[in-house]
């Protein structure tokens, strides 16, 4: 103990002597960052205010709009004054607060992109010169004067905390120091040292069983090590940028070995006869955008039913072909369906029954045995593709949507440790709505063999777990959203679909004013005609036939309307082997003609409706030429239309009406959210959408267009590889500890 206290003098000199020499560079160094700051906040303003600040320049009376909006600017308790600068280099603008001694020309001028702080009576203040332009012209300068006494504040404040740090750390290697000496007394380090080396604490783990006393301090450690990944994964997701290379990494880096395979329905390159040759098309789906990059890194299998007229012909004696056709990366294997398999598996079960089920559009699901039993029987058709595929005994699968609810737990029983990811792409009904299933309990158990399961919304994810909690012997822990049943564990988790960023093609889009007048020109309108659009799949869940209602509204309610807008409606033929299909077919021919009818004459349709299918290509000048594109779903997983249009729009014009049954609705509030039963509130929808002006357009447009290109389909494929290689990193320390979650058993509840 005298030796300790003879130590702890001297710590206690060179503490001080490191915080002399520390605290005034932390001070430089913080002085250095927050200038940094503000040169990077005063760029973000500048871009923000472009826009408005260019229109309002632009108009011939606008000087009181423009004082006013100098003043809202300078409402930020830290931007002291604003002022603005023409061409000529004259103080054309500037707030009350603004300093006479900040010139726009002559000694001390500040041009554009410089930044400089100066000392005025009142204090230090900052001042960035950011240049204003419009249509690719300089307009001026904007000075932004920003407050520099909180610098001084915080400053003060960083000096008294780094001398409590030292303080506290001076005290804790003082108490360590004492502790130490106490336990060598005692000749207890030798057993702290062969714990840091590992052997304790392996020994520890292994013989849980043997000391539950010291259980709560391991799942302790254990939420510790959870919440640690949790914060890192959130700043490693909102620092990536998310692109078909970021996926490769992804793989390279978390997943560099492992086996990777894809079931889908849908495959991501079909082949059909076009007269004597063979043609390769792709479908235009969000799963193949965002999961190709998967399979190109990892030359994988892509398992999915073959549908073309020329897939037989292509595949070798395996059923396997490798795409893309002109750099081959990866394999597809075909599964073969017969016609009536097609009906009872696809047509049937699925889209006769889960289909309306998940769905709240007020059809009646249809459950036939035999549609079942084909169901059944095609499911593990596909997962026992997947077990002759494997090379390895815990291969990654991502299974998609609810064609395939059973693969995940007959390839669980044959692989146990697979790592299994689903993605249910529609919703997921309440408890009550999802028991009119006669075999719900089967298709839970299915999905329950999945390691990761996900949804595109919270909600769908909570409805889900009620739906496990309603109706299997479960246990459930909430706070991780972790369910165990019958000896596995599925993680639910939120992942919401997106499309590509930058969407294929972009580049080569005609400009947007000849997309106006092709689209015009195509549908015989005139040049000043106003367009809407909608383009979706021929569904009773689409809204389509509430969405001619509400135009018939506006222009009962709007006539000035009359003769001078019209709706352009795609709708690409859909299931038409089912009756629901057909019936609504008819329904929405007989709606547009009526409201034709109605409100039209020799040279003036109110309502254009192109039941075909229009390559993406057709779409998107569409999607560019039109003034509004409404998407109306009485229910719907997320609506990719919506992001499509937000997308195509890089002229930041156009205005996007959402349904707010849609998972879209969550993430582009900047839409104009409507309820689709609404018709009176649809139309008025449609009124403002055709009076928003220009400026309103681009503020909200430019908002939407960032979250989609922040939130792409890349990163709803990256985040779910991301989960799939921590959950594995975490099994194979378990077997090699011989360990097991206990996180259900201990906190979990039935």
């Amino acid at each position: 103990m005298r030796l300790s206290l003879r130590f702890l003098f001297p710590l206690a000199l060179v503490l001080a002597a490191l915080a002399y020499a520390v605290i005034p560079l932390v001070d430089s160094l913080t002085l250095k960052w927050f200038v940094r700051d503000l040169e990077i906040r005063s760029q973000l303003i500048g871009r923000m205010v472009e826009a408005p600040l260019a229109d309002l320049l632009a108009s011939t009376d606008s000087k009181t709009k423009l004082l006013n909006y100098l003043n809202r600017i300078i409402q930020d308790e830290r931007l002291f004054a604003v002022g603005f600068c023409d061409r000529d280099n004259r103080l054309a603008y500037k707030t009350l607060t603004y300093p006479d001694s900040i010139p726009c020309d002559g000694p001390g001028t500040i041009k554009a992109e410089q930044t400089a702080m100066l000392r005025l009576p009142h204090g230090a203040v900052h001042v960035s010169a950011v240049g204003i332009e419009a249509s690719g012209r300089q307009m001026g300068r904007l000075m932004l004067v920003h407050d520099m006494s909180w610098v001084q504040r915080r400053s003060t404040d960083t000096k008294w905390y780094l001398f409590y740090l030292f303080a506290i750390i001076g005290a804790v290697i003082s108490l360590v120091t004492v502790l130490v000496a106490h336990l060598s007394w005692r000749g207890w380090v030798s057993g702290v040292q062969s714990m840091l080396q590992g052997e304790g604490l392996v020994a520890l783990i292994k013989n849980q069983n043997h000391h539950s006393e010291l259980q709560p301090v391991a799942q302790d450690l254990r939420a510790l090590i959870h919440d640690l990944e949790a914060d890192k994964r959130m700043r490693d997701e909102s620092q990536m940028s998310w692109t078909p290379a970021t996926l490769k990494a992804i793989l390279h880096d978390h997943l560099a070995g492992d086996e990777v395979l894809i079931v889908s329905n849908r495959q991501p390159y079909i082949h059909v006869w076009n007269g004597p040759h063979v043609e390769v098309q792709v479908p235009a789906s969000g799963v193949v955008t965002a999961l190709e990059p998967v399979m190109r890194a990892c030359s994988g299998v892509w398992i999915a039913h073959g549908s073309g007229t020329a897939d037989r012909e292509v595949v070798d004696a395996r059923a396997h072909v490798r795409v893309p056709p002109d750099h081959p990366a990866y394999e597809i294997r075909r599964i073969w369906l017969s016609p009536e398999e097609e009906d009872g598996y696809y047509y049937g079960f699925a889209n006769e029954g889960l289909w309306p089920l998940c769905h709240l559009a007020h059809v009646r699901p249809v459950f036939r045995t035999s549609d079942w039993e084909r169901y059944k029987e095609i499911n593990e058709r596909f997962a026992m593709a997947v077990l002759e595929e494997a090379k390895t005994d815990n291969p990654v699968v991502l299974v998609q949507d609810y064609h395939l609810a059973l693969v995940p737990k007959i390839v669980r029983d044959h692989l146990p440790h697979a790592t299994i990811i689903t993605f249910w792409h529609i919703p997921w009904p309440n408890p009550e709505r999802y028991a009119i299933c006669p075999w719900h309990r089967e298709i839970l158990e299915g999905l329950l063999g999945s390691s990761i399961l996900g949804f595109h919304t919270r909600f769908h994810c909570s409805n889900f777990i009620n739906t496990v909690d309603r109706s299997l012997e479960a246990r459930i822990d909430w706070d991780s959203s972790t369910i165990s049943h019958g000896g596995k564990l599925t993680t639910v988790k939120q992942y919401p679909i997106s499309i590509a960023w930058p969407t294929r093609g972009q580049p080569e889009q005609p400009s947007v004013p000849s997309c106006r007048t092709h689209i015009r020109a195509i549908n015989g309108l005139p040049h000043t005609h106003r367009v809407g659009v909608g383009v979706e799949r021929l569904d009773y869940t689409k809204g389509i036939l509430e969405r001619f209602l509400a135009i018939e509204r506006l222009l009962e309610l709007e006539p000035e309307w009359i003769g001078s807008f019209s709706f352009v409606q795609i709708a690409a033929p859909s299931r038409s082997k089912i009756d629901e299909y057909r019936q609504l077919t008819e329904q929405v021919v007989a709606m547009a003609d009526r409201i034709n009818h109605r409100f039209g004459h020799e040279d003036y349709r109110p309502i254009h409706l192109r039941i075909e299918h229009h390559d993406p290509q057709e779409v998107t000048t569409y999607y560019r030429g039109a003034d509004f594109c409404i998407v109306s779903s009485l229910h719907d997983g997320m609506n990719l239309v919506a992001k499509e249009f937000v997308a195509a729009r890089d002229d930041e014009e156009g205005v996007l009406i959402l349904s707010q049954f849609t998972g879209a609705a969550t993430e582009l509030p900047d839409a104009l959210v409507v309820n689709p039963y609404n018709i009176d509130q649809c139309a008025a929808a449609l009124h403002v959408a055709l009076k928003m002006p220009p400026v309103e357009q681009r503020a909200r447009m430019r908002s939407m267009r960032g979250i989609v290109q922040e939130f792409n389909v890349y990163r709803w494929a990256g985040r779910m590889l991301m989960d799939a290689a921590r959950m594995r990193q975490r099994a194979r320390v378990d077997r090699q500890t011989g360990t097991r979650d206990t996180r259900i058993s201990t906190r979990g509840q039935a």
